[in-house]
């Protein structure tokens, strides 16, 4: 399965509003994706020692990333870059199993540059992490535009765009795990004797 993580923790965020959108971009493709929430996952940040020492309530969402056949990360820029709990978020996740060889797509939205310098740093962190990156980025810009006040998505490009990253990236994926190059099968085989 795979998860769509909203890097945000803001109440009533675009960052939730374009991730279900996305979801339902996968649901009309035939998969059915999940999204990780930074908003429930954040009461859990604080209860455990952290670096190698996971909580119960982290656990759960450890194991999704883990799990993951491909992870699609929809942030929004503060201060330049990610919001600090999605960072903070990473650093949880297990080295360097976590992202090594794991399928991963962007999708910036904010203002102006459409959150062009926080997915920027994303890829770094997960070039470092040697995951895979699907090249096709979605940009949103002035997101609290695009969107309805029901939360749908009222723009055809951006409707277009992300749907064309949604597929792109089951390709991607598929190719992939086909060739037994993605982290599942990298770890399966690392765990045979």
């Amino acid at each position: 399965m795979k998860y769509i993580i909203a890097g945000t923790d803001r109440p009533d965020s675009n960052t939730l509003k374009i991730s279900k959108h996305i979801q339902s971009i996968y649901q009309s493709l035939g998969e059915a994706v999940e999204i990780i929430d930074m908003k429930e996952m954040k009461s859990h940040l604080h209860d455990d020692i952290h670096y190698g020492k996971t909580s119960a309530g982290m656990q759960p969402y450890i194991d999704k990333v883990l799990g993951s056949d491909g992870l699609i990360v929809v942030v929004p820029e503060y201060n330049g870059s990610m919001p600090g709990v999605l960072k903070y978020f990473i650093d949880h996740l297990k080295f360097p199993e976590s992202f090594e060889y794991r399928p991963v797509c962007f999708v910036g939205l904010g203002g102006m540059f459409g959150a062009l310098r926080p997915v920027e740093h994303l890829q770094q962190v997960f070039g470092y992490r040697n995951a895979f990156i699907f090249p096709e980025r979605v940009f949103i810009m002035n997101v609290h535009k695009i969107l309805a006040a029901d939360g749908s998505v009222q723009d055809e490009l951006i409707k277009n765009l992300l749907m064309k990253q949604a597929q792109g990236f089951q390709k991607f994926t598929e190719a992939l795990k086909t060739s037994k190059l993605d982290a599942n099968a990298v770890i399966a085989q690392k765990k045979k004797p």
